[in-house]
């Protein structure tokens, strides 16, 4: 069966006598969707929060939401025609969404959930697992070992920009690209939505007198340190997204292990994968829980992320819509 032919036609362009939000709503991929609803929740957040930091949190959602909101009727209502301009503010506006936001967290957070669940987490270890990783590794805590899951944890940073940024500003394949992106994006949206059901800062903070040894201070250790320091939202451990964003990758690598350069890449991603996810327990960040939690979201996200882009796809197909993702350069149409 051959396959359909590339859509030559100026893509989310306004119907016929249809307003500029109909067109919108009409024209608006799920990934959109999903962020919205993100967003609307910050700012829901924002607005019944408390504490000095309310007014920031209210203008820093809000802003977002408007940015959000903007880009999307822009792009989907057919008012920018420049192709390059579509789809960089497309896919800059959102992966900028769920980047930002984390930013942010570090004043939302306390703000609107004061309170912390850290024993309740504890609690539910010793009784579901009878077993706490931090304490029990204790005992292993040698300047050697700390230095290897610290250089695995700061390795975590470096595996998510090194596939969101080629995928979402590289990739020309709209379905795969849909995917990856559907599921990333469904990742950090759901586990940062989580973070306020379950507020907690972590074994390191919550446990700190429990500890016979402090984790010794080195390149990669003092590297991780200072950057959950400048950048860390606090109260981020359920659930572990270092845990669910290497996995995820992991396995949408082995997915695509036909691919390249997945299909030499995919081993390599396992084993650092569980390395960050030891890194999480052993570094003192997360409860056991957590991790459970965070292999629960990374399957959820892939899961998601082949389904409803798959859906999206059809639909759009149906409606005779441009791809999901706006190509941000013109390809040569096919014979």
């Amino acid at each position: 069966m051959m396959r359909s032919q590339v859509r030559t036609a100026a893509p989310d362009t306004p119907r016929a006598g249809s307003s500029l939000v109909a067109t919108v709503v009409r024209n608006a991929a799920a990934y959109e969707w999903l962020i919205l609803v993100y967003l609307v929740w910050l700012c829901l957040l924002a607005y019944f929060s408390s504490g000095p930091y309310r007014q920031w949190c209210i203008t820093w959602t809000t802003t977002s939401l408007a940015i959000h909101l903007s880009t999307v009727t822009a792009v989907r209502g057919g008012l920018i025609g420049n192709t390059f301009l579509r789809g960089f503010a497309t896919r800059v506006v959102s992966y900028g969404a769920f980047q930002y936001s984390y930013f942010g967290l570090r004043y939302l957070l306390p703000a609107a959930v004061p309170w912390s669940l850290d024993q309740q987490l504890y609690e539910f270890d010793l009784r579901v697992f009878h077993y706490e990783p931090s304490l029990a590794w204790d005992r292993f805590v040698t300047p050697v070992t700390t230095e290897w899951f610290a250089f695995f944890y700061f390795l975590y940073f470096l595996i998510v920009a090194g596939h969101v940024f080629p995928i979402l500003f590289g990739a020309k394949n709209d379905e795969f690209l849909s995917e990856f992106a559907m599921g990333i994006l469904t990742l950090f949206c759901v586990g940062h939505a989580l973070y306020f059901v379950v507020p907690a800062y972590g074994p390191f903070k919550h446990l700190a007198s429990e500890y016979a040894h402090a984790l010794p201070s080195g390149t990669f250790m003092d590297l991780v340190n200072r950057s959950v320091a400048a950048g860390g939202a606090q109260k981020d451990v359920f659930p572990s997204h270092h845990t669910a964003a290497p996995l995820f990758i992991a396995l949408f690598s082995y997915r695509h292990r036909h691919r390249l350069p997945f299909k030499y890449t995919w081993h390599v991603l396992a084993f650092a994968s569980a390395n960050i996810i030891i890194s999480t327990m052993f570094l003192r960040w997360h409860y056991m829980i957590d991790i459970f939690a965070g292999v629960a979201l990374a399957c959820f996200a892939l899961f998601v992320g082949v389904r409803v882009a798959r859906w999206d796809r059809a639909r759009r197909e149906r409606l005779g819509l441009g791809p999901v993702w706006p190509p941000m350069f013109k390809s040569e149409p096919r014979n």
